[in-house]
């Protein structure tokens, strides 16, 4: 492995690397794309892959990943794969069926990470979003210290190696780290973090108890109409990272993902554009000063563009 490609020591005592690589494409991008993404991401040096049973790729996304394993680029433990449990599956008894089905669809023996997607249970079931004639969602109450539960037994029984969670605000993770009989706790918490939300309470939280932010929508967003609010300023259009990217001869782009890198934040890199998903990996090569680093704080201002409010 390239020795430029920094990794993270979890709280379990395996490592994920700080550069990850977001599968999610929106519903007009074809499934093929996402096999011909992930194996160019592969080459060009990424060796985190973020992916997730609602994204409806993981076929694709395991079979890019098996043949580069195949052809020698990549053996398969040098690769850190990420699946997520999706809230219809919340039901204790539905979460070890869930991962072995994203193992099938992926043709992989285990995962490295698998995290509850959402802290909010769905009606179980075929429909990923179930509603009802009125078009409203339709919740299920499930205790999540029991799904926990059941994550531990996936991990115990070798289907993956660490668990983890996603979306999670601070006292939904105190619920779990606080929960009687804890065997494992998450290693890491996916949430939406840019500079313009730049999630500092909360990162500081799970650093005081060793866990691992992980940052999404690192760039602002792809303007998905069905989860972002289309009136929001485009974050890489903002002055203060165009100013502080052009003084490093690098991209806006590449200032929000080295920022926060140097907060100790694993960041994923979402594209399916071939030239940006090589440029990304660039990230590693140049460092931003402390003044940077305070002036890009400094942008926080508590936008979310992904409203999950929908689901």
């Amino acid at each position: 492995m390239d020795p430029k490609y920094q990794r993270v020591k979890l709280n379990d005592g395996h490592f994920i690397p700080i550069l990850g690589f977001g599968t999610y494409a929106p519903e007009e991008v074809p499934k093929s794309e996402a096999l011909e993404v992930t194996q160019l991401a592969i080459e060009v040096g990424f060796r985190h892959i973020d992916c997730a049973h609602l994204y409806q790729n993981e076929g694709q996304v395991g079979q890019a990943i098996r043949s580069k394993i195949a052809d020698g680029t990549v053996k398969r433990e040098d690769i850190f794969y990420t699946s997520k449990l999706w809230s219809t599956f919340l039901q204790p008894e539905l979460v070890r069926p869930a991962l072995e089905k994203s193992l099938k669809n992926l043709q992989l023996d285990y995962v490295d990470l698998y995290i509850i997607h959402f802290p909010l249970a769905l009606k179980p079931g075929e429909e990923l979003l179930p509603k009802d004639e009125n078009g409203k969602m339709i919740y299920d109450s499930v205790d999540l210290c029991h799904t926990w539960e059941a994550l531990e037994k996936c991990k115990d029984a070798g289907l993956t190696k660490s668990i983890g969670v996603s979306n999670f605000n601070h006292k939904q993770l105190e619920k779990i780290l606080n929960k009687p009989g804890l065997k494992y706790k998450p290693v890491c918490n996916q949430v939406e973090c840019h500079p313009y939300l730049n999630q500092n309470k909360l990162l500081e939280f799970c650093k005081s108890h060793d866990i691992v932010l992980v940052a999404y929508g690192a760039l602002g967003s792809q303007r998905l109409k069905n989860w972002v609010n289309p009136n929001y300023p485009i974050l890489l259009e903002d002055p203060v990272l165009c100013a502080i990217a052009k003084k490093h001869k690098q991209t806006p782009a590449l200032v929000a993902l080295r920022y926060q890198i140097q907060r100790g934040v694993v960041v994923l890199a979402k594209s399916y554009n071939r030239k940006r998903i090589k440029e990304n990996m660039q990230v590693l090569d140049f460092e931003l000063t402390p003044e940077d680093m305070k002036a890009i704080d400094g942008l926080n201002s508590n936008i979310r563009y992904y409203d999950l409010q929908g689901i």
